[in-house]
């Protein structure tokens, strides 16, 4: 078990993701200072925007415990932070200290295994390359893109494509991606 801040958003991040993010709440920035200082770490968690923020399962069970890769000042004055997922955790328990930042304790789970894209998943892999060459800011996040690896296939496609919250959570907690890949696979030929 391992204590971290939380960092709930609507967007998701799985290991190897990156995101850029604009922080401006107190309580944000002391997580982002805290973790600088190597005091604490800190995972996005996703919220589930279907009940209220005062509701016990306002932040989805599955977090990515995330490493600072950047930091800037913006061009209204705020701060703002490049990530990159590490690894994945379950929060176990959570609370919140006196400004409100969210803090777990979480246990880790594997990061899904390297391994080779099937053929059959082809399909994904163009889309994919052809979303990212749509986003020039999103492509700058992946200079060395794995297309590949069907661990860093399925996981950026989670990241980015629209879906229940609950579903992601669901796919991202599988043991290997198959099942991700199979989904979004299925998604993908009734879209064409």
């Amino acid at each position: 078990m391992k204590e971290l801040a939380l960092f709930p958003l609507n967007s998701f991040i799985l290991p190897e993701g990156r995101m850029r993010l604009r922080v401006f709440e107190r309580r944000y920035v002391r997580l982002v200072s805290e973790a600088s200082a190597g005091k604490r770490d800190f995972a996005l968690a996703q919220i589930n925007p279907y009940v209220s923020g005062q509701h016990a399962d306002r932040i989805l069970p599955l977090a990515t415990r995330v490493k600072i890769e950047d930091f800037e000042q913006l061009e209204d004055g705020l701060l703002g932070i490049t990530i990159t997922g590490i690894e994945r955790v379950k929060i176990a328990r959570r609370w919140q200290e006196p400004d409100q930042l969210h803090v777990a304790m979480t246990e880790p789970l594997a990061n899904w295994a390297t391994a080779d894209v099937n053929a059959e998943y082809t399909p994904l892999i163009r889309q994919l390359q052809k979303l990212l060459q749509e986003y020039p800011a999103l492509n700058q996040l992946y200079p060395t893109p794995k297309y590949t690896d069907a661990a860093w296939l399925a996981s950026r496609w989670l990241e980015l494509i629209p879906m229940q919250p609950a579903l992601k959570q669901k796919l991202a907690q599988e043991n290997s991606p198959a099942p991700c890949l199979d989904s979004l696979q299925a998604w993908l030929s009734h879209q064409a």
